[in-house]
């Protein structure tokens, strides 16, 4: 629906211009991780100062807010007018959408210590009905393309900087309201300050790698192909980040668990966590995104009036990075978890790093867009085996055996089995039309289910499985 209002160029510009401004997170990034973690490890100790801790980090944000405004409004405006790839005809809609992006930007990050608290108590339910929220303004927001007769770009770049001050207002006032040891009184801890800025000085690594792959890559592209090949990874994007939504929520509940429990010492349990949280994100996504993944081309023929050009074949490939980063998700979050980072940060954040230089020689010599992916899922894999055995020298009982073998190899069995049924039955059907779609969907999503109760589950997982269902349909009859 975007791409339709919009158009093919204006679509590449509101990505390529909202994820240069995003760029400058790579300082905020690093906060961010500090934020969440040492206030789910402060929940987890006998006797938290969450205060204390909240306090620091909102004082530390605004003032990284304040010089992320200076940077942005001197290098990153000259930057835009002067080197991007953009028409001439365009560039003052482009000036709008980064000054938008800008103030979101800077709102948001004054924002992010009261998005940690939530997530640290736990607060699931209000993520679940502010997310609808979102969702139903930003349908709003596109539908009133088709009314408004100005100028498209700039009216949507408007209203994504209404609802992002929105959304901004109503995490802060729910935690004010509903969280009261995070009362913001612009004051800090000297000792957590040191603390904080030392976990996030290691953390600026990984946080520049994860960057450099995902806006960095998109400059890149801009640079060697053209906004019109932007508009491909902006679909790209939208579709696995739908589909990667379920999973971030999964993870946004299980994060503050392992935190707590490594604070309190329960290495068992953070060990538990590390192998069914990997399992169950995986599962979690493969379910969903099999079905898009072999189907990508009908659908997005029906969903746009306009494919671009490389945007199925990009919607494959990032599905395939987002894969191979969600068996990363525990190890990552547990190791934040640890505080020490250093090593971790100079093996993994240098090897993510080096697929930004990789795609640039790779468009340097003449090779076409998509191994921007294949740069980023190389060393992802190679980031997730750095992960494993790093892990193994932090974390009591953990061990490379132990999560290949019930973690790795659990996954292994059931995507065999799935993509080679799947995949049979989609040749089979000669004649794709909306009803097949949805026959053969359903049928993946059914047998992905069975093949993950039986292959990819323990008997004590399964049991756990069966009680939950029973429980709820329990319910539902009272």
């Amino acid at each position: 629906m975007i791409l339709d209002a919009l158009g093919i160029e204006d679509y590449g510009i509101y990505n390529v211009v909202g994820g240069f401004v995003s760029m400058f997170s790579v300082l905020s990034g690093t906060l961010t991780a500090a934020s969440q973690r040492f206030i789910a490890f402060e929940l987890g100790k006998e006797k938290p100062q969450i205060n204390k801790v909240f306090s620091t980090a909102i004082t530390i944000h605004l003032i990284l807010a304040i010089c992320i405004l200076i940077l942005l409004e001197s290098i990153g405006l000259w930057f835009l007018n002067n080197k991007m790839n953009i028409t001439p005809e365009r560039l003052y809609a482009a000036n709008w959408v980064f000054q938008c992006s800008v103030i979101t930007f800077f709102v948001s990050l004054i924002c992010i210590p009261y998005n940690a608290a939530i997530i640290a108590y736990e607060k699931i339910s209000a993520f679940a009905f502010i997310s609808i929220f979102e969702v139903v303004c930003k349908l709003l927001a596109a539908y009133s393309l088709y009314i408004i007769t100005f100028d498209s770009l700039i009216i949507y770049a408007i209203f994504m900087l209404i609802i992002s001050l929105i959304l901004r207002a109503i995490y802060s006032w729910y935690c004010n309201k509903y969280i009261k040891d995070c009362c913001c009184n612009f004051t800090f801890d000297n000792q957590i300050f040191k603390e904080m800025i030392g976990f996030s000085g290691w953390n600026f690594i990984g946080s520049t790698a994860g960057i450099l792959n995902n806006q960095g890559i998109n400059l890149l592209i801009n640079l060697f192909f053209g906004v019109t090949v932007n508009a491909a990874r902006g679909i790209a994007n939208q579709v696995d980040g739908a589909i990667n939504t379920f999973v971030q929520n999964f993870m946004i509940a299980l994060n503050p668990q392992i935190t707590k429990s490594y604070a309190a010492r329960d290495f068992i349990y953070v060990n538990k966590m590390i192998i069914l949280g990997t399992k169950f994100a995986f599962f979690l996504f493969w379910i969903l995104c099999l079905p898009v993944y072999i189907n990508i081309d009908f659908l997005l023929s029906i969903w746009l009036k306009e494919v671009p050009q490389y945007a199925a074949l990009f919607v494959k490939y990032s599905i395939i990075y987002t894969l191979c980063q969600n068996l990363s998700q525990c190890l990552y979050t547990t190791m934040l978890a640890t505080g020490c980072i250093k090593k971790y940060q100079i093996i993994v954040g240098t090897l993510s790093l080096m697929s930004f230089p990789m795609t640039y020689l790779f468009f340097k010599i003449g090779l076409p867009s998509e191994y921007g992916y294949i740069s980023i899922i190389i060393f992802s894999f190679l980031s997730l085996i750095a992960r494993i055995f790093l892990l193994q020298e932090i974390v009591l009982q953990f061990s490379w055996h132990t999560f290949l073998k019930k973690a790795l190899v659990p996954i292994i069995y059931t995507i065999i089995p799935t993509t080679t049924i799947i995949y049979y039955i989609h040749i089979f059907n000669k004649n794709i039309s909306f009803e097949s779609f949805l026959g053969e969907s359903l049928t993946s999503i059914l047998f992905c289910s069975i093949t993950i109760y039986y292959c990819g589950l323990t008997k004590i997982e399964r049991k756990y499985i069966s009680n939950f269902i029973h429980n709820k349909i329990a319910k539902t009859k009272k």
